[in-house]
């Protein structure tokens, strides 16, 4: 063949780049594969695991809302993602939104590629992440919330926040550009999510009876059930945002595993020493600090490095709920920012640092050095917690101007089960 070639004056360099030009992208069927397991447990992890974690720490009055609102909010999302969402978060534009161009996803068919998976995946991966932020955001204000009010709150977040920000940095904007590393949301879920959430627990106002009556959670099986269903979603949360099942998956994988230990052990022994008794109240809630600790950094830094921030973050978010709730004078229901606020910043500002590869990450970006990396982990933090926090104000005022923010006393001291939805959970 080769001589052949070579007798018409052509040969096998000229004509192999060519051919290969012309080969149109194609999924590849492991990644792709893959990543559809990822999407399907970040999406369990809203429906039921966010709904059952947030129900079983409120009262029985109120746990029905709180399912009502996680489940019709996931919903809400989806569409909105489909209709602009996807479009302004992940398509070319400036440094803050992108543009329109895939709007109602125009031109993603089933042949179009996002890396090695199917476009169509990465859409509905992207959209799993959008949904869960927003549940995130009422656990801060719940027992109190007008339901229509909740809505509206979500449309108007989900655009002037959770989009812009997911564009500046998974989007090729501002924070992308200037080096931000977010492997799989410390800044775009966590931080956005607790920073809403403290604003509206201040605009709401605290709770009928709060800090005179004993607000204790109502169901802690259901508080472990949805928090294991957490974790086991989180897998596909941090080893998905690999976005494709190789070495960085792996790593991302035991990072989860690792960090996770680390702060359900130091939660519970730091709970343990400061009030006598271990709790499992206490060992869930070191769960998901370690879960949001690890998050930005999952991809990026080597197993020791995860098992400190776990360590670090499992204090970090005990200290968040039992001393920084008290410092802040608000009722944030389901200790949204002492948890996912506190420990996403934990995570990542010690992302910039277990990220050397002198410490066992994947190393810095050429010729950036630790001190560099840090100031950029702490410049995304600010501008995450100044721009949600804004968003978050005009969003709920908004809100309240159209519909009230807060339901009328008498029906909070009911429970909102009956008065908003006329139903009950655990009827007598």
């Amino acid at each position: 063949m080769k001589r052949l070639l070579s007798m018409l004056g052509l040969s096998s360099v000229t004509l192999v780049p060519s051919l290969a030009l012309a080969a149109p992208a194609v999924a590849d069927k492991a990644d792709n594969a893959f990543m559809m397991i990822c999407t399907a447990l970040v999406l369990f992890m809203t429906l039921p695991g966010i709904a059952l974690f947030y129900g079983g720490l409120l009262r029985g009055k109120n746990v029905l809302s709180m399912l009502t609102q996680v489940t019709v909010t996931f919903a809400l999302v989806c569409v909105l993602w489909v209709l602009y969402g996807y479009s302004l978060a992940f398509s070319e534009g400036n440094a803050v939104f992108g543009g329109f161009e895939t709007a109602m996803l125009k031109g993603i068919g089933i042949d179009s590629v996002t890396g090695s998976i199917s476009q169509m995946i990465h859409v509905a991966f992207q959209a799993s992440f959008a949904c869960i932020t927003v549940a995130l955001v009422v656990g801060g204000f719940a027992e109190r919330i007008r339901f229509s009010a909740v809505l509206i709150f979500a449309i108007l977040w989900f655009t002037l926040s959770y989009l812009p920000i997911a564009h500046m940095v998974w989007g090729g904007g501002y924070l992308a550009t200037d080096g931000a590393l977010d492997f799989a949301g410390g800044t775009v879920v966590h931080i956005n999510a607790a920073s809403a959430g403290l604003i509206g627990a201040y605009l709401l106002g605290k709770r009928a009876g709060f800090g005179k009556e004993a607000f204790k959670p109502h169901n802690l099986p259901m508080v472990f059930t949805g928090a294991s269903i957490l974790y086991i979603g989180w897998f596909g949360f941090n080893a998905g945002s690999a976005s494709a099942a190789n070495g960085i998956a792996a790593l991302a994988f035991l990072n989860t595993v690792v960090a996770t230990a680390g702060a359900i052990l130091s939660w519970t022994f730091a709970e343990w020493v400061l009030r006598g008794k271990p709790s499992l109240l206490g060992a869930c809630s070191g769960m998901i600090a370690g879960l949001v600790a690890v998050t930005p950094a999952a991809g990026t830094v080597g197993v020791g490095g995860a098992l400190i921030v776990g360590l670090v973050g499992g204090v970090a978010g005990l200290w968040g709920v039992v001393t920084l709730k008290k410092w802040l004078k608000v009722d944030d229901t389901c200790d949204v920012f002492g948890v996912h606020g506190v420990c996403g910043i934990v995570g990542c500002l010690l992302t910039g640092v277990f990220t050397a590869s002198s410490l066992g990450g994947t190393g810095y970006a050429e010729g950036v050095t630790m001190g560099h990396q840090v100031w950029i982990q702490l410049l995304s933090v600010v501008i995450t917690l100044v721009w949600s926090s804004v968003a978050a104000f005009i969003a709920f005022k908004i809100a309240g101007a159209m519909v009230g923010l807060r339901v009328p006393e008498e029906q909070e001291r009911e429970g909102l089960d009956v008065n908003s939805h006329g139903e009950s959970a655990y009827n007598q």
